[in-house]
């Protein structure tokens, strides 16, 4: 399991830098405020893909800043990723209102900082500065010394903080604990390469669900086709030359606006996969997600087909291969509901695990949890045993494959 740590260091800032510290600051906060005004509209759709908003402002706040390109888009990406936390409390009905940042802080990657034992360089408008470390006398048995000395801890991404009162620097210093391999004779050419799938189950209520555990709703895209469809029956009824112009008018807005929200969720399925470090992305047959999706109408069917290969060319850019799990001709046999009523946990397999369209329950070890969740790790896991067989006949040995989950990834076998 990943290790990670902050440790707080006061910095020792020249006066001659400290007005450069300052206006990086600023025009950080100001780039993520912007940032943040984009994605948060009132009465629309929030945007929480981080690449695709980055796509959208980087290069506009990049030439009427003077941030370095690393801290622009750390802006872009913390201020997307406080709207994200603010969805998801308009989704469990809490308070909340658009994200503001105030504060005067700035994230640093580590192109943006480059760390030391003793100081750290960090970019600002004016250039790179350089900041010693604030350390105790003696340094035994404290996490400077666990942390700053020791090789088993690399730096992360860090944040800078800026205290008016105290007139202090801080930066909180982020790391990582570095993995070695257990066997210290196997040399890394020898290491197999460790692929790991993200899964995707593609539905009715849920548009797609994640093998993490990350649920795209369909419910905004049912609300505005029932909205369109009645716009569309009211002009048709109407007959004119004049409402005919309108039909046209208003089936063009409504494609349109059907291929923005699946851009935007593709986006973050991409981005899904990026984050857990994913290299494959797997969907479903599609012929069996149309057999097995309840109450799919051509317009479901239309989105299944538009999302994967919106998906399917963006993840291209990010180097993440996209599997459509076909079934084989000796496969048959094997019944559209499969991965809706596989258990994903046991491998039990059985009509009766799948109680409401909702809700999964396994009847031999009890496993509950939401179908689709299900259903999503169940396509992983296929994804993952596809590879392996692909990579014992391709004479690789069978190297790891991975299902990426809500709390890490699992191991796959044949």
């Amino acid at each position: 399991m990943e290790v990670r740590r902050t440790l707080p260091v006061k910095l020792v800032v020249a006066d001659s830098d400290r007005d450069a510290l300052l206006e990086t600051i600023d025009q950080y906060k100001h780039c993520a405020n912007t940032t943040s005004d984009h994605c948060w509209d009132e009465n629309d759709y929030k945007k929480t893909a981080k690449y695709a908003v980055k796509d959208e402002l980087y290069h506009d706040l990049k030439a009427t800043h003077d941030l370095t390109a690393n801290l622009v888009q750390q802006a872009i990406f913390q201020a997307v990723e406080a709207v994200k936390s603010g969805v998801e409390r308009l989704e469990k009905n809490e308070d909340t209102s658009r994200p503001e940042f105030t504060a005067d802080t700035a994230r640093y990657d580590k192109r943006a900082a480059t760390f030391h034992d003793d100081h750290v360089s960090l970019s600002t408008v004016d250039g790179r500065i350089e900041a010693d470390y604030v350390l105790p006398v003696d340094e035994t048995n404290t996490p400077f010394e666990e942390y700053l000395n020791d090789d088993e801890w690399e730096f992360r991404t860090s944040t800078l903080h800026y205290k008016p009162f105290d007139d202090e620097f801080w930066l909180h210093i982020g790391f990582k604990r570095i993995e070695e391999a257990t066997d210290s004779t196997q040399t890394d050419a020898a290491v197999p390469e460790n692929r790991t799938v993200l899964g995707i189950d593609l539905g009715v209520e849920n548009l797609a669900v994640a093998s993490t555990g990350r649920f795209w709703t369909g419910n905004e895209l049912d609300h505005w086709h029932r909205e369109f469809q009645q716009r569309r029956g009211d002009l048709q009824q109407t007959g004119t030359q004049e409402a005919h112009r309108t039909l046209q008018r208003v089936s063009t807005k409504e494609t349109a606006y059907y291929k923005q929200y699946l851009h935007i969720v593709a986006n973050e399925i991409v981005e899904e996969a990026v984050e857990h470090d994913c290299s494959v992305i797997a969907f479903e047959d599609l012929i069996d997600i149309r057999k097995r999706a309840q109450g799919a109408t051509w317009h479901h069917r239309w989105r299944f087909n538009r999302l994967y290969e919106y998906v399917e060319y963006k993840a291209k850019a990010y180097g993440i291969d996209v599997e459509e799990l076909e079934r084989s001709p000796q496969a048959k046999t094997v019944p559209a509901y499969y991965t809706s009523q596989r258990c994903s946990s046991c491998g039990f397999t059985h009509e009766d695990n799948r109680p409401t369209q909702a809700h999964f329950e396994c009847q031999k070890c009890g496993y509950e949890n939401h179908a689709d969740y299900n259903a999503a790790k169940n396509v992983a896991v296929r994804c993952c045993r596809r590879l392996l067989r692909r990579n014992q006949t391709g004479g690789d040995g069978g190297a790891p494959v991975d299902v990426a989950l809500n709390g890490g990834t699992m191991t796959v076998n044949v």
